[in-house]
């Protein structure tokens, strides 16, 4: 339990809640404040993110800050805005109601802000109001009168410009007060329904035993919340308060009063009054953003600078990176021949050159690419160009059921399909959330990159892949991996899951300067992981894999491929060539299938492992994996990795579902096993289909 109010500033230790509007720079300010001191994790019975922080306080007490997801209303759509009303109602049970609450607005929209202060003044907490992006108001003709705002509310009024850190020491010092007085805002409930507000006001203070002031904020939400969304874990309201507000609506509907319209227009006109004491807007012609916006989102500009971008991003991927890529594979390869020329040639040499060097260091040249990926996503999200390429891709995914603001966690999947997936927790209509899950997937994963770029090495008999053949191959793949998750998309709606066409409201933030700091940050958490996933997963499958290839040991003098075609590996390979002849691969290619669905990116180190076995092992230095395959040919003594095979094998990790992470959070997000294990069956199927069509007709055209 927190000390009480009259302790010695040392000793007090408060509870934040930081909440406000999406894109109102919440995320940047939490980073600001807590930088490396953060805990992530679920809330307890639902898959939305819970982050807590924390901060110190100029007496060097630390103050716990937690940062809900970002919400226009306590009038919760979605999940994630669901678990924000709960946590300042005291619904949770996990989560106790916060000491005190940090609310952040954009300066940029303040009066549409207004809406999310109002309701979370109503609550009779003690709370600083964050007004931030205070740079970018001049360029947009407005003028906020900061002093007029804290003394007409009687709060704390901070005015902050987040990504440059300006208004932090300000903010920290009012947290630290022990002292934060109350709201003195005030603001007349309607005559309509006032006694129904005192009557569920007294009714939640017995049955919740909650504060007066949040019971009267309680009473209003429940009024104004027509179609509530529950998530696990958290508390319902009492039966009783339930069977008054409903005998109330009855009552309401026979005398033909629309009480959260009454309600709603009655909080409105007190936020316009309010505003227009605080808010200058001078004419200055249409803003820097909207000026931006007239190219970007314009009908026929704005779908040529989305595809520029795309094309921009590909070829960074693989130009920029070529110059790291080469530097890590070429130490790996001297790391490898200076094990073997200080190693006696046997087991525990094969182990360590062909099971754990040759695994990770086939994994590990990719981070360049994968890193520049995510730089880029960061990019777009942070500049605020995300939500036009959504509002672009709307009329596109209206056409498929589904409306623009799926295309965000269809986006950010090309960068992973985990926070792509948890990221649909902001679609509100259930059957378009579920939809967007299930074909996220689809969209090609920064995992998927080194397999494509080895089946590129492979199919180019040049050591250099061209420059265009990259870009070209690449632009195919995504396209392939798009045009899918459309289609399905489509097929689901019609399906499926059949439901009514979504409309999308979507706000355009204001555009800003990259943080360049935020995105780096960002990219270095992706990079441990991935190098965390390499020291261990990879690591632990590659000489898992070498020891099923090496053993059981062959007889004296049987050749490497005999060794291999009877080891553990070979024979579970073996199993499987009947299913993937048909499409082009062999028993070998089937181990590294196998063993990928740990992680897509599996596959280029099971190859490693697998098609090392085949060189011989008093080799002094260790062949380059796209050598290996070149060589690697069928019994009747036909090229293994052809052009066409090569092709075919890029085109079934376009659709294959090969990633158990991917099933666990599907899993989670669906609370079912229904959905992934119908997420393996039908993008395996499609992978295997579509690929044996395209083998079969290239057959039998002579590729």
């Amino acid at each position: 339990m927190a000390p009480s109010l009259t302790s010695a500033p040392q000793s007090r230790s408060f509870v934040y809640a930081l909440v406000g509007n999406p894109n109102c720079g919440k995320s940047t300010l939490f980073n600001a404040l807590t930088g490396l001191k953060q805990k992530v994790g679920n809330y307890p019975g639902v898959t939305v993110e819970k982050k807590i922080g924390t901060v110190y306080s100029q007496h060097g007490t630390a103050m716990s800050v937690i940062d809900l997801p970002g919400s226009y209303s306590l009038a919760s759509r979605s999940p994630d805005e669901a678990v924000t009303r709960d946590v300042l109602l005291g619904r949770r049970p996990d989560t106790p109601a916060p000491d005190r609450i940090l609310c952040v607005v954009d300066a940029t929209s303040l009066e549409r802000s207004l809406y999310l202060v109002h309701q979370i003044l109503d609550l009779g907490r003690p709370m600083i109001l964050i007004v931030n992006m205070m740079d970018l108001t001049f360029q947009n003709g407005l003028q906020i009168d900061i002093e007029l705002l804290k003394q007409t509310l009687g709060i704390p009024v901070i005015a902050t410009e987040a990504t440059k850190g300006k208004g932090l020491i300000e903010l920290k010092l009012a947290m630290s007060r022990l002292d934060l007085p109350l709201s003195k805002h005030a603001w007349s409930i309607p005559q309509e329904i006032s006694s129904a507000v005192a009557q569920l006001q007294a009714s939640l203070t017995a049955d919740s035993q909650k504060l007066y002031l949040t019971a009267r904020a309680e009473a209003l939400l429940l009024l104004t919340d027509q179609a509530p969304v529950h998530v696990e874990g958290s508390k319902a309201i009492h039966p009783r308060t339930a069977e008054i507000l409903s005998s109330w609506q009855k009552r309401w509907e026979q005398e033909g009063v629309d009480w959260a319209a009454v309600l709603i227009q009655s909080r409105y006109d007190a936020i316009s009054k309010l505003s227009a004491k605080v808010i200058n807007e001078s004419e200055t012609g249409p803003s820097l953003t909207d000026r931006i916006d007239y190219v970007v989102t314009h009908p026929v500009w704005g779908w040529l600078v989305l595809g520029i971008s795309m094309v921009l991003i590909f070829l960074s991927i693989f130009s920029l990176a070529e110059y790291p890529m080469n530097w890590i594979d070429s130490h790996v390869t001297l790391l490898g021949n200076w094990v073997k020329g200080s190693l006696n040639p046997g087991d525990l040499r094969d182990l360590i050159t062909d099971g754990a060097i040759a695994g990770v260091g086939s994994v590990l040249v990719f981070l360049p690419q994968i890193l520049i990926l995510f730089f880029f996503i960061g990019l777009l999200e942070s500049t605020g160009y995300m939500a036009r390429a959504a509002f672009i891709m709307d009329r596109l995914m209206n056409r498929v059921g589904l409306n623009g603001r799926s295309f965000i966690p269809m986006l950010s999947s090309y960068a992973c399909a985990i926070p792509g997936i948890m990221s649909t927790r902001t679609i509100e209509d259930e059957k378009d959330r579920l939809i967007t899950i299930l074909v996220a997937p689809l969209m090609s994963c920064s995992a998927r990159l080194p397999v494509y770029l080895l089946m590129m090495a492979a199919l180019v008999p040049s050591d250099r892949v061209p420059l265009f053949t990259k870009a070209t191959l690449m632009v195919l793949m995504y396209t392939l991996g798009t045009a899918g998750a459309f289609g399905f998309a489509w097929l689901f709606k019609k399906t499926l899951l059949k439901g009514s066409q979504p409309k999308m409201i979507m706000e355009l933030p204001p555009y800003h300067l990259p943080h360049l700091k935020q995105i780096l940050f960002q990219m270095i958490e992706r990079a441990w992981i991935f190098l965390r996933n390499a020291g261990s997963v990879i690591l632990t499958i590659s000489i898992v894999l070498w020891f099923l290839s090496a053993f059981p040991k062959a007889h004296d003098g049987a050749s490497a491929q005999e060794q291999l075609s009877q080891s553990f590996a070979g024979r579970t390979g073996h199993l499987l060539e009947p299913i993937i002849k048909p499409i082009g691969f062999d028993w070998r290619i089937g181990i590294g299938l196998i063993s990928s669905f740990a992680a897509r990116e599996v596959f280029v180190s099971s190859t490693a492992v697998v098609f090392s076995v085949n060189n011989n092992t008093t080799h002094a230095q260790t062949t380059p994996l796209r050598l290996a395959l070149r060589d690697a040919h069928w019994p009747d003594g036909r090229m293994l990795f052809t052009p066409l095979v090569c092709l075919c094998l890029m085109i079934y990790y376009v659709f294959a579902m090969q990633c158990m992470s991917t099933v666990a959070v599907v899993r989670r997000e669906t609370n079912s096993w229904k959905w992934p294990l119908f997420q393996i069956a039908y993008m395996t199927g499609t992978a295997w289909i579509i690929t044996f069509l395209v083998y079969q007709v290239g057959t039998l055209f002579g590729f």
